[in-house]
């Protein structure tokens, strides 16, 4: 019995470095970056089991094994997670252009109408035409601008008073409606000079044609979507953000309150030209985008080749995430980095464009958002607005520092529980 068990442990023995050096064979001597262990199959998945705050469960995962850049595998998807401005910005500019491709998965066939819209595009021709269109005709300083009175409106309207296939079947009625309409008003002679809006743009863009891949009307729906879902969404969360903070610090909602209501003395409703001097409000959006990115992982990259971040290999087709949230409260990069401080942000030495890699809401990139302009418009106006119309009050025996700040993953991350606030009205809307 005693030699068979030395039989054995000199087998095992042998057979051990042959083992590790096959597995090593295998990777063919790739460096990956730390991560934490994996069981066979489902790889890390164990590792997130039980919290759907994911970002909030990678953060604390690459802190305890010190990893500004992390390696799971998710079943079969390896993963790298980025949990640094150093990685964010060797992913997002010094390699920019590798990580440039979204991952393709038959969710977002389904959830992207086949990658015809721009958010999940594959890079290519398609991604290209595709953002040129909503940078230079649809999101662009002057096209944002030309749609201010319809902002203003639309924001009075909200202060007076379910799936994909449907939302593509409304869009798809909207569309062929608004195509009747604009008919019906241009035999009539009603059109109205400079009136062009979105659907407006995109119809005339197909129509003349030109393009290197033809503008089909499963492409104009899904970037109608994808403005509208991802714009609206993500700026409601980051409102309702912002309204939960400033209830928490009463002494930012004076400050904040008491610019717009110096500034707007006697006037009747905010307009946007009123904006440009309301410096401390942008403050506090720029702090909620902080703390509470409405994307806290942002969009997922792919790697399109092999690549070497943080000196870490990375195999082509890996996804790649990068945790924004993680980095906004980061303290080697913030003071204080789970206080809420509109005035950290004064020196204006951080900005909203992705220069910045210790604080990207927006992403940065070839794949940052395009619609960042178009998002602090209607925000800030939003958020004036609430400031200057009504004084705001916690339900009775809510405390501020009592508040429930408890997040829910969906489309963004936002509040759990809604915000139930009394409301005064302190200027009457007209």
């Amino acid at each position: 019995m005693e030699q068979w068990a030395y039989y054995l442990c000199l087998f095992l023995a042998l057979l051990l470095p042959l083992l590790l050096l096959k597995l090593n064979s295998k990777r063919g001597g790739v460096r990956l970056p730390p991560g934490p262990w994996r069981l066979p199959v489902i790889g890390s998945l164990h590792h997130l089991a039980g919290n759907p705050l994911v970002h909030r469960v990678m953060a604390d995962l690459a802190r305890r094994l010190d990893a500004p850049l992390m390696y799971l595998k998710l079943g079969e998807v390896p993963v790298v997670v980025a949990t640094s401005p150093e990685a964010a910005r060797e992913i997002m500019r010094t390699h920019d252009v590798v990580f440039a491709t979204r991952p393709w998965s038959p969710t977002v066939k389904i959830m992207n109408a086949d990658g015809q819209g721009l958010i999940f595009a594959r890079y290519g021709v398609l991604w290209r035409q595709l953002r040129k269109i909503c940078i230079l005709e649809l999101l662009s300083a002057r096209r944002v601008q030309s749609f201010r009175h319809i902002r203003e409106d639309e924001v009075a309207r909200l202060l007076a008073e379910e799936n994909h296939r449907k939302s593509f079947e409304l869009m798809e009625y909207a569309i062929q409606q608004h195509k009747q309409q604009r008919s019906a008003a241009s035999s009539n002679g009603d059109v109205e000079e400079g009136g062009e809006d979105l659907v407006d743009t995109l119809l005339r863009i197909r129509k003349e044609g030109g393009l290197d891949v033809p503008l089909t009307m499963g492409m104009i729906k899904a970037v109608i979507l994808d403005l509208f879902g991802a714009g609206s969404e993500t700026s409601a969360t980051t409102l309702q953000w912002a309204m939960s903070e400033l209830m928490r610090h009463p002494n930012v909602m004076h400050k904040a309150q008491a610019e717009v209501r110096n500034n707007l003395q006697g006037k009747h409703k905010v307009t946007e030209d009123d904006l440009a001097n309301l410096k401390y409000l942008r403050l506090v959006i720029k702090e909620t985008m902080r703390l509470h990115p409405a994307a806290p992982l942002l969009l997922p990259r792919e790697a399109m080749e092999p690549c070497k971040i943080l000196g870490y290999d990375i195999p082509k087709g890996t996804t790649v995430l990068v945790n924004a949230w993680a980095i906004g409260r980061d303290p080697k990069h913030w003071d204080d980095p789970e206080e809420f401080k509109p005035e950290r942000f004064e020196s204006g030495m951080v900005d909203l464009k992705g220069t910045n890699f210790e604080y990207i809401p927006f992403g940065a990139g070839r794949r940052m958002c395009p619609g960042m302009t178009f998002a602090q418009a209607s925000m800030e106006i939003v958020l004036a607005s609430l400031l200057y119309h009504f004084n705001w009050e916690l339900p009775s025996g809510v405390k501020p520092d009592g508040l429930d700040m408890t997040e829910e993953m969906g489309l963004t991350v936002r509040r759990k529980n809604d915000l139930y606030l009394h409301v005064v009205v302190h200027v009457p809307l007209i």
